[in-house]
């Protein structure tokens, strides 16, 4: 049982001789208690922090129920995940780009700008908003999960709902040897 004491303390030395009063006990039993019962709803109810998950449909890999499907060279992007947090990208294909190929990272002013500016040119060429820009992602083998996560990350913040996640072929790691961003 928990008590607190206040009684006077020490003696006073002066002439009057005062009558000794008793000491006032709190008990702080119940107090405790209640504090420990806050602890335990307040514990119990809290809803903890839980991990946010992006939505990935990926395809069956069946051989035998494979499509082929043809699309413009103006329309795809393909970005190449290399080696020290860095990317490159390219419109068009390896062997013949459009844009010539070129070195960037993540953020605002890195990938995110090129995704938006050729997402609003390919939907100003085509005209259609549902023909809009395709990103075939690649990551190599010298890219690490975060660079794949901040990808998706910047597909998501530029608005790029077409986008497909693609081995990557020797054609482009050799492209990437060259820049540098392959070891």
């Amino acid at each position: 049982m928990a008590e607190l004491d206040t009684s006077g303390g020490g003696k006073n030395k002066g002439g009057k001789v005062r009558s000794k009063k008793q000491s006032t006990r709190v008990d702080l039993t119940a107090m405790v208690d209640l504090a420990f019962l806050l602890i335990t709803f307040f514990m119990l109810t809290t809803t903890l922090a839980k991990p946010q998950a992006m939505d990935l449909a990926m395809p069956d890999k069946e051989k035998d129920d494979q499509q082929e499907l043809t699309v413009a060279d103006n329309r795809t992007m393909t970005i190449l995940l290399g080696d020290n947090n860095r990317i490159e990208w390219y419109m068009g294909l390896v062997d013949k780009p459009l844009t010539p190929p070129q070195v960037d990272n993540y953020g605002r002013n890195g990938i995110r700008k090129a995704l938006v500016e050729y997402a609003k040119k390919v939907i100003a060429t085509t005209g259609d908003p549902s023909k809009g820009l395709i990103v075939l992602i690649k990551p190599s083998d010298q890219s690490n999960y975060r660079n794949f996560v901040d990808i998706l990350d910047e597909m998501k913040v530029s608005n790029i709902d077409r986008y497909a996640i693609v081995e990557i072929s020797q054609p482009d790691i050799a492209l990437l040897k060259r820049d540098g961003l392959y070891k």
